[in-house]
């Protein structure tokens, strides 16, 4: 039986330079089988080269890459069972959809009989069944990333790698395809490791993310711990709307910000350590101005369809607010913040947190 807390694949002290430019520094990074693990982060963060490590498109400068067990950092693409699907879609425009998919099992010399079984479950998967005489240059944008995902899957890999293949959809398309990638990787059960610096298509499909930034991981975690408890100020500002205020921890759950002090849920801070304070807008609270902890002005009031966002002047701090109850611009109003919505971190460091970020099943 399958040791599921033994991890599928592993970057041990990797660490990449072109010339001068260090890309990657001390990347350590747990992977478990069929798991669904997206690599986050801004541009040029260093995610599409550790994927292409893991594929075997790139050497590491230094460390090693393992895949069961087995160091596979100088095993060339072929030999790993590993395929990508790329932005770019790459399909074969002299090739019709049929061929298209079964270009790997061709390769492989796979008999016709088994080829063509192959090819049809994989176009029933995507949900393009029965198009496999059509030209690919016939498809839309959505049918054509199917065909690449089925030409990437007919091989029966272990690993699928996925580097931005949504980016080039339009808004709609692309949140249909993230809950097929999603159901088609459930449905599979192998791993998919993604790359996206979209924060809602990394939030949305899942199991695991990896917030990358300057050649470093900065945190390693589930979604819902990615989002409710950042571990330093980079990840709070790249993962959905946030404010983020200086702030001094006195003591164990006691933190000074904006002037006064809040009761917080945050422990483990020297006494008077300097700190970051995360506060999401949703977690600010407006409520009558003799009830609030803070008091303020409403500077700016937008009607998003879910809810009201606006902007609050209070204690020398503009606070974003996302709100069900509608407040006009020029009313006073008091903001509290419950102890749990308070999130303290240390101080905003560029360097990794490799040390600190555990892999999670």
């Amino acid at each position: 039986m399958e040791n599921q807390l033994t991890p599928f694949i592993e970057l041990k002290d990797v660490c990449k330079t072109y010339g001068d430019s260090t890309v990657l520094q001390n990347i350590n990074l747990s992977i478990m089988h069929k798991q669904f693990v997206t690599l986050l982060g801004p541009s040029g963060c260093g995610k599409t080269t550790t994927l292409r490590m893991i594929g075997g498109f790139e050497t590491p400068t230094e460390g090693s890459v393992y895949m069961n067990g087995e160091d596979i950092t100088m095993l060339p693409p072929y030999m790993r069972n590993v395929n990508t699907v790329f932005q770019k879609y790459a399909l074969f425009p002299h090739m019709n959809v049929f061929e298209n998919v079964a270009f790997g099992l061709k390769i492989k010399n796979v008999d016709k009989k088994e080829t063509e079984k192959r090819v049809e479950e994989m176009l029933e998967l995507v949900n393009l069944p029965g198009i496999g005489k059509r030209s690919v240059s016939s498809l839309s944008g959505g049918q054509q990333q199917r065909v690449a995902i089925a030409r990437s899957l007919v091989t029966h890999p272990e690993v699928l790698l996925l580097d931005e293949p949504l980016g080039a959809l339009d808004l709609k398309l692309r949140k249909e395809m993230q809950l097929e990638l999603k159901n088609i990787q459930q449905r599979l059960g192998i791993t998919f490791i993604y790359v996206t610096h979209d924060q809602e298509e990394a939030l949305t499909m899942s199991d695991q993310i990896v917030v990358m930034n300057g050649g470093f991981i900065q945190q390693i975690g589930s979604p819902i711990d990615i989002y409710n408890e950042p571990q330093n100020a980079f990840v709070a500002d790249f993962i959905g709307a946030s404010i983020i205020v200086p702030g001094i921890m006195h003591k164990d759950c006691d933190a000074e910000f904006c002037g006064r002090h809040f009761e917080c849920v945050d422990t483990g801070f020297a006494p008077m350590e300097e700190v970051d304070v995360v506060i999401r807008p949703e977690d600010l609270k407006i409520v009558d101005p003799s009830e609030g902890q803070m008091q303020g002005v409403v500077k700016s009031v937008l009607f998003k369809g879910v809810h009201y966002e606006m902007v609050v002047e209070a204690n020398g701090t503009d606070w974003l607010i996302h709100s069900t109850l509608h407040e006009e611009k020029g009313d006073t109003v008091g903001l509290r913040i419950a102890p749990f919505d308070i999130h303290i971190m240390k101080k905003y460091r560029p360097e990794a947190l490799n040390s600190a970020a555990d892999s999670e099943e």
